[in-house]
């Protein structure tokens, strides 16, 4: 499944990003500059694709990491579930084995059951009657 995945997905992913790459191959200049656009202090020189796909994965890192800190809740809750959860089980365990030991001591506390070496009719195994 992996593989027809990778196949299907990212091979055609790859080949548009070269594609892509191959046709934006001019070179643009970025400012950091807001004040000085014609001689700018801070400013890089890039091939108009880097800048493109550098800032596609700055908004993807961005986008999720304000989804991950959005969820925070649910993640506190289910580590709350999951704790309240494992507290249960391990009671139910501890309420299983009283529960065991308490059966044990009843059938101990009762006595062994009376020495009848023979039946209720009076007879041994082999039906002799003393």
């Amino acid at each position: 499944m992996r593989k027809f995945v990778t196949a299907v997905v990212l091979i055609p992913l790859g080949l548009i990003f070269l594609v892509f790459a191959v046709a934006n191959r001019h070179l643009v200049t970025v400012s950091f500059d807001p004040f000085n656009s014609a001689d700018p202090s801070i400013a890089v020189t890039l091939p108009l694709f880097v800048v493109i796909i550098a800032v596609a994965i700055a908004g993807v890192v961005t986008g999720s990491t304000a989804t991950w800190f959005r969820q925070r809740h649910w993640r506190r809750a289910a580590r709350q579930h999951e704790s309240d959860a494992r507290r249960t089980r391990e009671q139910l365990a501890d309420l299983r084995a009283a529960a065991t030991a308490a059966r044990y001591d009843q059938q101990r506390l009762a006595g062994p059951a009376p020495e009848r070496s023979y039946g209720s009719d009076g007879r041994d195994k082999q039906g002799a009657t003393l």
